[in-house]
């Protein structure tokens, strides 16, 4: 098996990348989706995909587009208090346009605050109601007099599409690893300028390599952007044998993972193995129908063995949805370790495979076939001693790698190095 590219920089070039994406408005649809997907198309090649207003998708259907261009809130003199190009969280995300003078009372009908956390704006939508507000700090709102305020929202709901990314990477077999990850949120860090980052450099390296999976990478829109391409792609479904949804991989907490629907499908047994071999905190989550995407992908209809991965939790840290999600939340160290992590749950994926023992009645003279050398050369030669015992001893044709790693409670990483060893000495043979 050939290793992935080893990541040199990797947690700086990730931000970057986020550093870049930061400032563009994002929503469900509009411009600003497409502008980021251009700017992730310069690290690969994406197929960019428009689904047009009206387009019927599943139970739902695609919405008008959304784009704005300006907007503010002054006082009595004239002063704008609010400035969507300062930040773009302090409008409404889908708001319908507006400008007209107003007084207090009225305002105040239209503006979204955080008491808990008075110095930061919160992040708040309305796609499917048509209204108007803003958001401000709570501190700014206790400070607002008594005066009239001119208030403008220079913005558009009318018919254009839906758009979404897509790269596939076409490996020996058509089974198919789904990656997804969503583009529709403004400027929030974590949430999800993260997932997009990570998802594009894993996704580079994947590419330069030659893999026995083929992988499809899909940056779209949460909820619609997932029901959207389900409804279009009945014909992708069956393929798909592995699905990571990837968020929140940039803050400081640990790692977390939500398993699919089915509990126990191959990938919810990969990333639970990785994790707890890392001999750090973590936590599995069961499934629930609530979250992000995984929701669709594992909803009865399609059943699909899709999980999720974030760091910290969405809506279980004060920051989330907020502008506290900003660059000094994520840190280059996390993301390249996002990075490194999801790298060996690809590799535990591309390695995990089936053996018959070929000399299976009492234990084969591993000294005779050269392996006692491949032991003093290694850095744990007790371990792998033991991982070429446990291969031998469960490669019976039930057993995959994997298996033998969770049982064994070795690091897969060592499993397939014995396992290799005792292909070359001809002790296993694959099962196909």
């Amino acid at each position: 098996m050939k290793e992935l590219i080893h990541p040199t920089e990797k947690g700086k070039e990730i931000f970057n990348l986020i550093e870049r994406l930061y400032p563009i408005t994002r929503s469900i649809t509009g411009n600003g989706v497409r502008e980021t997907l251009a700017i992730v198309s310069e690290h690969i090649p994406l197929v960019i995909h428009e689904v047009p207003s009206g387009t019927k998708i599943l139970d739902w259907e695609v919405p008008l587009e959304w784009n704005i261009t300006d907007a503010w809130i002054k006082n009595s003199k004239g002063e704008k208090i609010i400035d969507f190009k300062t930040l773009n969280l302090h409008v409404l995300n889908y708001s319908i346009p507006v400008h007209k003078k107003i007084n207090l009372e009225e305002l105040k009908e239209h503006l979204f605050t955080l008491p808990e956390s008075p110095d930061w704006v919160p992040y708040r939508t309305s796609y499917h109601n048509k209204i108007w507000g803003f958001c401000m700090s709570h501190n700014q709102f206790k400070s607002l007099k008594d005066e009239e305020y001119e208030v403008m929202i220079n913005a558009t709901l009318e018919d254009g599409s839906l758009s979404y990314g897509e790269f596939y990477i076409k490996g020996e077999l058509e089974d198919e690893v789904l990656i997804t990850t969503h583009v529709c949120h403004p400027s929030l860090a974590n949430d999800n300028l993260s997932g997009i980052a990570v998802s594009a450099f894993i996704a580079d390296t994947l590419r330069k390599i030659k893999s026995k999976y083929s992988y499809r990478f899909l940056f779209i829109p949460a909820t619609v952007g997932s029901i959207a391409w389900l409804s279009l792609n009945e014909d992708k479904i069956d393929k798909i044998k592995y699905g990571l949804i990837l968020a929140l991989l940039g803050d400081e907490g640990k790692f977390n993972y939500k398993k699919s629907r089915r509990d126990t499908a191959v990938i919810d047994k990969i990333v639970a193995h990785c994790l707890k071999t890392r001999n750090e905190a973590y936590g599995v989550l069961d499934f629930s129908p609530y979250g992000y995407d995984e929701r669709q992908f594992c909803s009865p209809g399609y059943n699909l063995p899709v999980g999720r991965l974030s760091r910290s939790i969405h809506g279980e840290f004060p920051e989330y949805h907020t502008s506290a999600d900003n660059l000094d939340f994520v840190k280059p160290e996390k993301l390249e370790e996002s990075f490194e992590f999801l790298r060996s749950i690809f590799q535990t994926i591309e390695g995990n495979q089936t053996y018959l023992n070929l000399n299976p009645k009492g234990e084969p003279q591993l000294g005779r076939r050269g392996l006692f050398k491949k032991i003093g050369g290694h850095s744990t030669a007790k371990d792998f001693q033991m991982a070429l015992l446990w291969i031998l001893n469960l490669s019976d044709g039930e057993n995959s790698l994997l298996d033998i790693a969770i049982k064994s409670k070795f690091d897969f990483e060592l499993i397939r190095k014995a396992a290799d060893s005792l292909i070359e000495t001809n002790l296993l043979q694959e099962i196909v």
